[in-house]
C-alpha cells in the first residue's frame, strides 16, 4: 500500500511530491519548477543565497550584453532638436554657446549647446561616432554611470569654450561629449590591458582634424576629453569596498572643477 505522506509547510494537505534538493514532502502550493523536478520555497531561497553574484566590469557594471538605451535616447534627443531647428531656425540663435550672452546670466547654454547641431552632416557624423563609441562604453560603466560621465565631459567642453572662445562666436555639437566617451574607452581599454592602438589612433586623428579644419571648436574637444577620461579613471580605479562613493564623488568632482571653470569664465568675461 502507497504511503500517504503531507506536505511539511503545510500538514493538512497530502501529496505524492517531494523536493527534488531536500526530498521533503512539498504541495502544489509549495512547487516551484526547477530544471529538474520542483524545489522547496527553502531551498529555492538557500540556492539564491548560495549563488555567485553575477560577473561584473572593472566599473562594476553587470557584465550581460543589454541594450544601449542610453545611448539611444542621446540619439534620439539630438535628432529631435535637430528637427526642432530646422522647423525654426531662431532656436540656433537662442541655444548655441555664445561667450558674451552665457556671461549675461544665459548658462543652459553650456548644456543645451551640447544637444544643438545645424548642419546635417554635423549630426551625421556626430550621431555616427555616438553609435560607434557609446555602446561600449555605456556596457561597461553602466547606464548611470555612462550618462553622468557623457554630461558632465559635455559641460566640461563646453566651459572650456565659454573660457576660451572669442565673445562674439558661436558653438554647437555633441563633440565634446563624445570626445569624453573617447577618453573613458581610453581608460576603460587601458585599464582591461587591452590593445591600445587603435583607440590611440582614433584618438589622434580626431585631434589632428580638430586642429587643422576651421571652424571645428578645438577647445569642446579637449575639454570634454580630459573630462571624460578624468571621470572614466575614477570610475574604473575605486577600490570594490568604496566603489559607488568615489565614483560618484569623481563625478562630483570634475563637476566642481567645471563649475570653477565657468566662474573663471564670468570674471573675464
Amino acid at each position: 500500500m502507497e504511503q500517504v505522506v503531507s506536505c511539511y509547510r503545510h500538514p493538512d494537505r497530502e501529496t505524492g511530491v517531494s523536493c527534488a534538493r531536500c526530498g521533503r514532502p512539498i504541495c502544489p502550493d509549495c512547487m516551484v519548477s526547477a530544471s529538474v523536478g520542483f524545489q522547496c520555497p527553502s531551498c529555492l531561497n538557500e540556492g539564491r543565497q548560495t549563488a555567485p553574484p553575477p560577473p561584473r566590469t572593472v566599473a562594476g557594471a553587470v557584465l550581460a550584453k543589454r541594450p544601449p538605451l542610453v545611448t539611444i535616447a542621446l540619439i534620439l534627443a539630438n535628432v529631435a532638436l535637430f528637427a526642432a531647428v530646422h522647423s525654426n531656425a531662431a532656436l540656433v540663435q537662442q541655444l548655441a554657446l555664445n561667450p558674451a550672452e552665457i556671461a549675461q546670466g544665459q548658462y543652459y547654454r553650456l548644456i543645451t549647446a551640447v544637444f544643438l547641431h545645424q548642419a546635417l552632416a554635423h549630426i551625421g557624423m556626430n550621431m555616427l561616432s555616438l553609435w560607434w563609441i557609446g555602446p561600449a562604453v555605456e556596457n561597461a560603466l553602466g547606464r548611470a554611470r555612462y550618462l553622468a560621465l557623457y554630461l558632465v565631459a559635455g559641460l566640461g567642453g563646453s566651459a572650456l569654450s565659454f573660457l576660451l572662445l572669442p565673445a562674439n562666436e558661436y558653438g554647437l555639437g555633441a563633440s565634446g561629449a563624445i570626445f569624453g566617451l573617447l577618453g573613458a574607452l581610453f581608460v576603460l581599454v587601458r585599464r582591461v590591458g587591452g590593445d591600445l592602438r587603435q583607440v590611440v589612433i582614433v584618438i589622434v586623428l580626431n585631434l589632428v582634424l580638430t586642429f587643422s579644419i576651421s571652424g571645428i571648436d578645438w577647445r569642446a574637444h579637449v575639454g570634454g576629453l580630459i573630462t571624460g577620461a578624468a571621470i572614466a579613471y575614477g570610475m574604473v580605479h575605486a577600490p570594490r569596498a568604496r566603489r559607488a562613493l568615489v565614483q560618484w564623488g569623481t563625478c562630483a568632482g570634475m563637476l566642481v572643477v567645471v563649475l570653477v571653470v565657468i566662474t573663471v569664465g564670468v570674471v573675464v568675461r
